[in-house]
């Protein structure tokens, strides 16, 4: 039986986007939406969904947790040797999606990928809870098939009592960070009618990996 949705449709009017009125770099308007979505008590805010395409030319679209926005980009931590790990080994290039209902916005962010330094993602790796420690080394190889969730139990238990509360886990190899630096980012803000409010940012030129690049913007079409 199939569902029809084309009589339901919301009319966004919570906000507006002025490219005249835009800051020169992204990341600045990238941390206020951040920041406005934080103290709107939106769920999980720096929650985006990560698109990756392999080798084998099928995208696949997934849930993580951004846990840093850096001079370049922004930073999520996973298993390395995940689907997306290998994706991204045989791609290197990624975008990202963030939605806030409550502020009727997006944000899209396209750029490369790269791991970072393994000592970061060792110290970010310790910061977490016991648990969801063990937890990372229980999925091993993360979106490999698991008989039932009484064999993940089981391992998850044997490794609670190799490393009790308080003690430390090791970080796994196969586990880390990456980085997407950022090569276009665009800020869509609902607007009534569907006349959204649509502003890309480019970075200039070459200057893919420079702290320093300059960015050119422009408004699309809704």
């Amino acid at each position: 039986m199939s569902m029809d949705f084309t009589d339901q449709r919301l009319s966004y009017e919570k906000g507006s986007l002025d490219q005249q009125s835009v800051p020169a770099s992204p990341f600045e308007l990238l941390k206020t939406w951040m920041n406005e979505a934080i103290e709107q008590q939106v769920q999980e805010p720096y929650a985006m969904s990560l698109a990756t395409c392999g080798a084998d030319n099928k995208p696949s679209v997934r849930i993580v947790l951004m846990r840093e926005i850096t001079e370049n980009g922004v930073v999520f931590y996973t298993n390395y040797e995940s689907a997306k790990g290998q994706d991204i080994a045989e791609n290197p290039n990624a975008e990202v999606l963030f939605f806030w209902h409550e502020l009727e916005r997006q944000i899209r962010i396209g750029g490369s990928i790269a791991k970072i330094d393994a000592n970061k993602s060792a110290a970010y790796f310790q910061k977490r809870p016991h648990d969801s420690q063990v937890g990372a080394w229980v999925s091993q190889p993360q979106s490999g098939e698991v008989a039932n969730r009484e064999v993940m139990e089981q391992a998850f238990e044997a490794l609670q009592n190799d490393y009790p509360e308080n003690s430390q886990v090791p970080t796994p190899e196969f586990w880390g960070g990456y980085e997407i630096t950022i090569h276009e980012i665009e800020f869509w803000q609902g607007r009534a009618s569907r006349m959204h409010d649509r502003i890309v940012y480019t970075r200039d030129g070459n200057e893919a990996n420079k702290k320093d690049a300059s960015w050119s913007t422009k408004r699309l079409l809704p």
